[in-house]
């Protein structure tokens, strides 16, 4: 429960463990889209909440001779996403992604954003270029002072993973109650929205802002093309979307000042607020 590894004369039970919760699920009318072998593999968490380490050849061998074929013979199309961690293990997708028993099961990364760099993603699309990925953790501290209004801070981080190969954005955590619970481990989490305990009132957070900007304009599907700008304190995202409309999120850090956005020919001039975060549709 507080660090060590799984042994291998468990993997089979572990991988039916999956088939049977995946199960479950659907029966409730929740089908499952993904799963991971492990949420962070590559920590024990200091003994202080419950984890388990994951050797590479050993989340390999687990997908690729266990969790893979169990839900395969089970007839689940549950996907299977590789690592569930941070940035920097980068090489170590490489090397997992190289081995043919392991991609005829997974062909897809979950990151964190917790240590190294968005871009340290592209090292993996260079190599894997067919591979999806996922940024699957992040969330505030619910004792920050900028907890209510970091939506910059956030609309950076997800500007960063868009522009870096992730397909989806996954919150963590969705709601907590004023005091960061239910929480089992030492970190001071807080949620997209914090629901009070006592009154249930609920209060964004600025991850929630940002959030909002982003998928009340980016469709499912959509696809990201290069931007680019020459202004240190703005962060960009451009996607165009299945249904022909191209957005244009913008994140300004610095002061209010005025940009020239160009696109095929066309240009028009925007307002950015201070400390905002803007969305161009057309």
């Amino acid at each position: 429960m507080l660090g060590g590894s799984m042994r291998k004369k468990n993997f089979a039970s572990y991988a039916q463990h999956f088939v049977k919760f995946i199960q479950a699920y659907a029966a409730e009318g929740l089908p499952i889209q993904a799963v991971t072998s492990q949420n962070e593999v590559d920590t024990d968490q200091d003994g202080r909440m419950p984890a388990c380490l994951w050797g590479q050849e050993y989340e390999i061998e687990f997908i690729s001779r266990h969790l893979g074929p169990a839900l395969e013979a089970a007839g689940l199309t549950t996907k299977i996403w590789l690592l569930d961690h941070n940035y920097n293990l980068w090489g170590r997708v490489i090397c997992s992604l190289d081995d043919p028993g392991l991609r005829k099961h997974c062909n897809a990364v979950a990151w964190h954003g917790h240590v190294g760099t968005p871009e340290m993603m592209k090292n993996v699309h260079r190599i894997h270029p067919n591979v999806a990925m996922h940024w699957t953790e992040g969330g505030p501290d619910y004792t920050s002072q900028s907890y209510l209004v970091d939506w910059v801070t956030w609309a950076q981080t997800f500007i960063g993973v868009l522009n870096n190969g992730c397909a989806s954005i996954t919150g963590w955590n969705l709601a907590l109650d004023e005091r960061g619970r239910p929480n089992i481990g030492p970190f001071l989490c807080g949620g997209l929205v914090t629901i009070h305990s006592r009154t249930k009132e609920i209060t964004p957070s600025g991850q929630y802002h940002a959030c909002a900007h982003f998928s009340r304009s980016i469709q499912r599907g959509a696809r990201v093309y290069a931007s680019t700008s020459k202004l240190k304190n703005l962060a960009h995202v451009a996607c165009r979307n299945r249904d022909g409309r191209n957005i244009l999120i913008i994140s300004n850090s610095g002061p209010k000042c005025s940009v020239t956005v160009r696109a095929a020919g066309m240009s028009t001039n925007l307002l950015l607020d201070y400390d905002s975060v803007t969305t161009a549709v057309w």
